[in-house]
């Protein structure tokens, strides 16, 4: 019998349980006070095995002694017992229906789409979808080492990473790897090959992954998104992002081919 999971917001945190040796989500509000707040609900995923609901509380707060309120990074790195890209979809649809109650053409009030992810707007006919902004993510070698540069976000944490930014209108995806590297550290690229891609809900970006080879020039940090850049060994690397992101896969596998290369 198919389980229905609750991934439920509260003051932009996600609401989960602690049920023995496990982190789970809700499977029931009316335990947690919260049936007042059934109609508000959206399905987000429906199979054989389970039902996953959306519900945002907003600034609300949830009283149950059970509950625990944890931010998306603190979840995405717990073990918890639901795909992580089920609660990264559920909190990006949160944000998009926060911010289109109203149509963005006539400034009337907008409806719910019952059969897709969708507001629509009955008076002008506009429908609105949720934003997904594509980034490219880059990790650059030259046959023997590989760049990796301190973001100005990880100040305190010391963590090296591979190079990232947001593809701008009418660029390509390698255009956007050679403007973003060009920008953040002033190198040249060749070879980009495509890796892969990962959805990463902070707050609508979809991450497509590439490895490059250097091409020439001097790294020359742009003092602001990045602090610091250096090529690395691959059996001397700094310390690096966790397993969950694109960013270590990116890391992980070019470090492998470097390796197999020497």
């Amino acid at each position: 019998m198919a389980q229905t999971h609750w991934i439920i917001f509260s003051q932009n945190l996600l609401c989960i349980q602690s049920l023995e040796d496990s982190i789970s989500l809700p499977q029931c509000i009316n335990s947690l006070g919260l049936e007042a707040y059934a109609d508000e609900a959206v399905e987000l995923h429906r199979d054989t095995e389970a039902t996953l609901l959306l519900l945002d509380l907003r600034h609300e707060q949830v009283d149950a002694t059970e509950i625990t309120l944890a931010s998306l990074r603190e979840v995405m790195l717990s073990g918890i017992n639901i795909d992580f890209q089920h609660i990264a979809r559920a909190w990006q649809y949160a944000q998009f229906l926060r911010t289109h109650q109203f149509c963005g053409q006539c400034g009337s009030s907008t409806r719910q789409v019952k059969w897709e992810m969708a507001r629509h707007c009955d008076t002008c006919q506009h429908r609105s979808y949720p934003r997904v902004s594509p980034c490219i993510i880059v990790a650059i070698h030259d046959g023997t080492n590989i760049l990796l540069a301190k973001g100005s976000r990880h100040t305190k944490t010391n963590m090296y990473s591979t190079l990232a930014g947001f593809v701008e209108s009418g660029e390509s995806l390698e255009q956007a790897v050679h403007r973003e590297v060009a920008e953040e550290v002033g190198v040249k690229l060749k070879n980009i090959q495509y890796f892969g891609s990962q959805p990463w809900p902070f707050p609508h970006s979809l991450m497509m992954g590439f490895i490059a080879e250097y091409a020439g020039g001097d790294i020359v940090v742009d003092g602001h998104e990045i602090l610091d850049a250096q090529w690395y060994r691959p059996d001397a690397l700094p310390h690096i992002p966790d397993h969950i992101s694109i960013a270590r896969d990116l890391i992980d596998h070019t470090c492998t081919l470097l390796k197999q290369n020497s």
